[in-house]
């Protein structure tokens, strides 16, 4: 009997990378549930790219060319659970990536941006903070519901889930690792 195989690939933001909390966290997760986990350190974005659909366009390609380019040796069928876990335009990205090269995953999207909801893997849940700039609540509410995604709204978090009350954050991330602890475990 074949041993079980888990991966967890980390698709960061553009400014929000592998060792900020919402992915350090839970690739530790991972990791003590038996997971691989695969972090994608992409770089070289442009500066401004808030509110510059030509810049968020160039930076989705930037970084869909080195998660591409970070992943090209993978063997995707020697896995049984593949989680894509993303921030940002990383859910973009891990989204893209799925859809190209037809993998069976589930996701976690932490503060998703609307472009990602055309392709979305699913099973998937997303986390999103009320007070995002980055994206519209009401859009992210509805994308989910008419993707079946269950959405963990934070009140007054922002991009990065956090509220600038440092106890409140620390709680506020407690709650939302149960999440991803409950998803990792299926």
């Amino acid at each position: 009997m074949r041993e079980s195989k888990k991966l967890l690939v980390l698709f960061p933001g553009i400014g929000y990378t592998c060792d900020k909390p919402l992915l350090y966290y839970s690739s530790k997760l991972a990791i003590k549930l038996g997971y691989e986990v695969i972090p994608l350190p992409y770089k070289n974005f442009p500066e401004g790219v808030k509110g510059n659909p030509d810049k968020m366009k160039k930076s989705f390609q930037i970084a869909l060319k080195q998660a591409e380019e970070l992943l090209k040796e993978t063997d995707w069928d020697r896995y049984e659970d593949i989680v894509f876990v993303s921030k940002s335009i990383g859910t973009v990205v891990s989204s893209c990536f799925a859809k190209e090269r037809g993998l069976n995953v589930r996701s976690i999207l932490f503060t998703p941006v609307e472009e990602a909801f055309g392709f979305i893997p699913v099973p998937a849940i997303a986390f999103h903070g009320t007070s995002d700039p980055w994206a519209d609540t009401g859009k992210i509410r509805s994308a989910c519901e008419a993707a079946g995604i269950p959405l963990f709204l934070t009140a007054q978090a922002n991009h990065s889930l956090e509220t600038g009350d440092i106890h409140k954050d620390i709680g506020i991330m407690a709650e939302v690792m149960k999440g991803v602890d409950a998803f990792l475990r299926g």
